[in-house]
Parts: structure tokens; C-alpha cells; sequence
């Protein structure tokens, strides 16, 4: 019986991030570099996550990697440049001379398996979370310790923002080599504790066209989104950390909306124009802005990614009456009793004024389902080998 272990596995969970100041634009494809900074909410792993193992064993004959059960290309160009930069840092480490808690050949090939807990590729940010969780699984199997922002960015440019939790900055950088283009936490995840999202899922399909090529042809075509990345984004950047800083719900929902409202508007100026919101996601806004309107103040707060799900922000003591609106305006069709995933929301009536004020005709099973979450934490190790996606043979373990 050979001393050493056949295989090394490493679990990990990462979270989904959602940003309220929008990264749309790269200024080098290959290295995943932003024309902008931009600046994001961490949500909470019990209601989003990814979940992955990567191990690495001598017996293994190539890389390989399952996404949600299924055997994908392990040659895709993202995932190449991650696992080239995990490797190069590892080395970079090794030759270093530290000491090594793995004596493990850096030639050893590497399995992944990952599961989403929630619908992948329906606008939900799956890549960045995905991304983020492999970058962290990598780094302890090849036990790297130095800044993962590279790797991650890679894989999924906002990646790098699902590696902390909290309310996290994502610096464009200015050198070419892109060795500052960083993730870094704003605040931690018990900064804010009365904040509050809602996930409204519109549409679980997948969406027409991804972000890698929508934001390309912006950059090519787009006159307003250098505009907005050179003019517009700098002090957006600034006034969000005040209000992220100083707990400015009405700051922070204006600009948050206004700043998803440009993102989308860059959009329809990029030519042939892109449009990934959907009659119902038109409709949320309007929601939004007659509830705020009889409440006199900036109480919920919509932003909208490359795709027609909306994700509301809002304060604990707003959310009952604001689902109670959704109710309302999107009648859910039968699954009444699962409309509403995640944390628990005690039900609330709809006030007549208030119902007076949306004025809307009802349009039933038009938010297929809300999650209630909240701010969560960055990546995590599981210690339970029960945890592992993958078996003692690198396989991946059949469903439970």
C-alpha cells in the first residue's frame, strides 16, 4: 500500500454577487480587463451558491470537469486560463522555496465537479460564482495563498467580486498586464445587517445573447458606454461607498437603480442594439417606482443584469409589503405555496391606497417565484468528506 494518498480533494462553496455599479466592457478579452470599475452586494450561500471539489491525484490521465452531473469541455479558453494561472502561481510559489504541505506534482491533472443550487445561465450570475468557487478550490488542492483575483477574473470577469463577502469593489486598473485590476472588500457582510433581496425570477430560460459577446460588440459599437465608463462611472464609484459606508438606503437605491438603468441603456445604443429586459422586467420597474412614489421615499430598489430577472434591494421592515405588491401586480399562477424561496417573510395585507397607487392590470405568472436572501459571506471550505462531489475514484458520486 503506497504511503502517499491516491488523491487530494478539496470541497468548496462561493457565492453569487450582484452589482449596483455595472461592469459591461472589457479593454483586453484575454485577460479579462474592465473599461470601469465597478462595485457589488455578496448574497448569502444558504439561498445561492456553487458548490465544487477539485482534486488532483497521480492516476489521473487528463484534466476533466462535471457541471451539474454532466461531463463538460475541459478545453474551453476560461477554464484553460484558470487552471494555467492556479499552476503558474503554484510554481511560482513552489520555486520560492516555502515549505510544502503538499507533495504533490504540479503535473498531477485535476477533476471538478460543480453543482449550482439554482438555475445556471437564467441571468443569476452563475459564472461569477462558479468561477470563484473553482479559483478557491484550486488554490488550497495546489495550496496557493497569494490573491486569487486573477485566476477568477479569467474565468468570469466579476468572479473576482464572488471571492469576498460583503459589499465588494472590483478596481479596473491601470497597467496592461492587468497585476492591479483587483478584488477588494468595501465592507464586510455584518455591515448592513437590515439589508434585504429579492430575487424575482421571470424566466428560466436561457438568455438570448451571453455577456462575453453582448459586452464585446458594446465596446465596438457603443459611443454612450465610453461615455459612461470614462465620465460617468469614477465618482458613481465613490458616492456607492459612501452610501454603502454611511448605510444610506435612499442614496444607495437611487444610484443603484439609475446606474442598472444606464448599463441597460448602453445596451440599445450598442448596434445592432441588445435588449435583455423582458415586458415583465419593464413592468417591475414600474412597480418600483409607484411604490416608492406612495411611500414618498426610496424604499425598494431594482437593478437588472444580462437578463430580464429583476433583483430588488430593500430594507427588512419593507419586504413583507413589497411582496404583498408583487402578489398583487404578478398573481402567482399555482405554485402559491412555493412563489416564495428563502429566508421567511411573515404575510402582510396590501393597504387600499397603496393598492390604489400601483394601478396595474394583473399579470398572473408573471414573476415565476421570488428568493428572499441577504447580504452572505465570501467562499468557504467544507471540512465533511461527505461533502465531496467526486468519489475516491475522481468520479463523480451518483446522485443521492
Amino acid at each position: 500500500m503506497a504511503s502517499e494518498k491516491p488523491l487530494v480533494a478539496v470541497t468548496c462553496t462561493a457565492p453569487v454577487n450582484i452589482a449596483v455599479i455595472k461592469y459591461w466592457g472589457k479593454r483586453d478579452e484575454d485577460l479579462v480587463l474592465p473599461i470601469n470599475s465597478s462595485l457589488s452586494v455578496t448574497l448569502h450561500q444558504d439561498q445561492l451558491k456553487t458548490t465544487t471539489t477539485a482534486a488532483i491525484s497521480k492516476d489521473f490521465t487528463e484534466d476533466r470537469i462535471w457541471l451539474n452531473g454532466r461531463e463538460e469541455d475541459v478545453g474551453q479558453p476560461r477554464l484553460q486560463a484558470c487552471l494555467r494561472e492556479i499552476r503558474r502561481l503554484a510554481r511560482k510559489r513552489r520555486s520560492a522555496g516555502e515549505e510544502d504541505p503538499l507533495p504533490l506534482s504540479l503535473s498531477y491533472k485535476v477533476h471538478i465537479a460543480s453543482v449550482n443550487n439554482f438555475p445556471t445561465a437564467a441571468g443569476l450570475a452563475s459564472s461569477a460564482a462558479g468561477y470563484a468557487c473553482l479559483a478557491y478550490a484550486l488554490a488550497q488542492v495546489y495550496g496557493v495563498e497569494s490573491d486569487l483575483s486573477e485566476v477568477a477574473r479569467r474565468g468570469s470577469g466579476s468572479a473576482c467580486r464572488s471571492l469576498y463577502g460583503g459589499f465588494v469593489e472590483w478596481q479596473m486598473g491601470e497597467r496592461a498586464d492587468g497585476k492591479d485590476s483587483i478584488a477588494r472588500q468595501v465592507a464586510p457582510e455584518s455591515h448592513w445587517p437590515e439589508l434585504r433581496v429579492l430575487i424575482l425570477v421571470v424566466s428560466v430560460e436561457k438568455k438570448p445573447m451571453g455577456s462575453t459577446a453582448g459586452m464585446q460588440t458594446s465596446v465596438e459599437t457603443s459611443p454612450l458606454l465610453r461615455f459612461r465608463a470614462e465620465s460617468v462611472v469614477p465618482a458613481r464609484m465613490a458616492e456607492m461607498t459612501r452610501c454603502v459606508w454611511e448605510r444610506d438606503f435612499q442614496g444607495f437605491g437611487q444610484l443603484t437603480m439609475k446606474d442598472s438603468n444606464q448599463f441597460h441603456a448602453t445596451c440599445l445604443d450598442t448596434f445592432p442594439p441588445i435588449s435583455y429586459l423582458s415586458d415583465t422586467s419593464r413592468r417591475i420597474v414600474h412597480l418600483v417606482h409607484r411604490f416608492n412614489a406612495h411611500h414618498g421615499q426610496t424604499k425598494v430598489a431594482y437593478t437588472f443584469d444580462a437578463g430580464p430577472n429583476a433583483v430588488v434591494f430593500t430594507l427588512d421592515d419593507t419586504v413583507p409589503e413589497f411582496v404583498a405588491a408583487v402578489r398583487h401586480c404578478f398573481p402567482p399562477e399555482s405554485n402559491g405555496d412555493k412563489f416564495l424561496k428563502g429566508l421567511p417573510v411573515r404575510p402582510a395585507p396590501l393597504s387600499d391606497e397603496l393598492r390604489a397607487a400601483l394601478d396595474v392590470d394583473p399579470t398572473p405568472g408573471g414573476v415565476k417565484y421570488i428568493i428572499a436572501t441577504q447580504v452572505g459571506p465570501g467562499p468557504q471550505t467544507l471540512d465533511d468528506p461527505h461533502a465531496h462531489l467526486l468519489g475516491p475514484d475522481g468520479l463523480p458520486k451518483p446522485a443521492a
